[in-house]
């Protein structure tokens, strides 16, 4: 059946009810609709206890896990294939550094670098999240049932995202630093286009489906691979616009070590990895394409929101 109204937060006021059996066969109202519907469903698995509250014992309610598998089908199907020049390239070492310098740079931050005024830099990071927003939870995820070389490594890459046991380094703890020096606002997802909306949701994707493993160990290296020289850019604007000192540690930090992470990801965990399993050579490749491709798309709708405001502003 289709609600009337956008089914997200019908879903929402469900899940505190627990009246959830209508959403069986319920059908989201467009595409925003359903990236809402799942971000939801995420967060049952994702989300803070403290948060959640009661909603929380409903994560495998059948209705709820029925509309999940639904909606994830659906998405997936529409995910978009490998292009042949990666896809068939024999070594993945090679395919996963050609992937990623595809729009490393993407243009909106050399207009953060050299152009955009402060208020148009804190409304960017706003919707950017960071380069990796809920990175350490996603690495944790992504290592249960490894072993050897690829576990030792996403253990030790979560380990620097918790600022190697010094909590005044946590990767999360910069960020909330960085959002107090800046004052940037805590945008809500009604306040974010549709493509950081998905961006966001594949983490929950591939977290949430076992089965889609070897896919997020190929995404979660394609974020390393091209933080780096973004930070860079970020961190250049940051100077050229004076920012607080506050403002500077986490995009110095990722500007640093992620060049680093993503080498180690890829020789440390992917190779032992395919070498062991050589089936799952293109689908981390899969996983890496469907990262780059999100965020590709979501620097293109961020630029032409931005460039809408200014003229309207202008």
């Amino acid at each position: 059946m289709t609600l009337p109204l956008a089914l997200a937060p019908a879903l929402d006021e469900a899940l505190r009810t627990g009246e959830l059996g209508r959403f069986t066969d319920a059908v989201p109202r467009d595409r925003r609709d359903r990236v809402d519907v799942l971000q939801t469903v995420y967060d049952l698995h994702t989300a803070p206890l403290a948060v959640l509250g009661e909603r929380a014992r409903h994560q495998h309610h059948p209705a709820v896990s029925a509309l999940k598998n639904r909606l994830e089908a659906e998405w997936l199907a529409e995910l978009p294939d490998v292009p042949e020049e990666f896809a068939d390239e024999p070594d993945v070492v090679t395919a996963l550094r050609a992937m990623a310098t595809v729009d490393r740079l993407p243009r909106t931050y050399h207009w953060l670098a050299d152009e955009a005024s402060w208020d148009e830099l804190v409304r960017f990071l706003a919707m950017e999240g960071g380069p990796d927003a809920g990175f350490d939870d996603l690495v944790a995820a992504c290592q249960v049932g490894l072993y050897g070389s690829a576990k030792l490594e996403l253990a030790q890459n979560y380990w620097d995202e918790m600022g190697n046991g010094d909590l005044d380094r946590v990767h999360t703890v910069l960020h909330d630093r960085l959002v107090a020096a800046i004052g940037m606002p805590r945008l809500s997802r009604a306040e974010l286009p549709l493509e950081a909306l998905e961006r966001t949701a594949l983490g929950g994707l591939l977290a949430t489906n076992r089965w889609l493993q070897p896919e997020m160990i190929g995404a979660l290296g394609m974020i390393e691979l091209q933080a780096g020289p973004r930070c860079r850019k970020v961190v250049q604007g940051l100077e050229r616009l004076g920012a607080p000192a506050a403002a500077y540690p986490f995009y110095t930090e990722h500007a640093e070590v992620d060049p680093r992470h993503g080498k180690d990801w890829v020789e440390k965990a992917v190779v032992p990895l395919v070498a062991e399993h050589p089936s799952w050579q293109q689908r981390i490749l899969r996983g890496a394409w469907w990262r780059l491709e999100l965020s590709l798309r979501f620097f293109s709708a961020a630029e032409e929101l931005l460039l809408r405001e200014a003229s309207h502003a202008a």
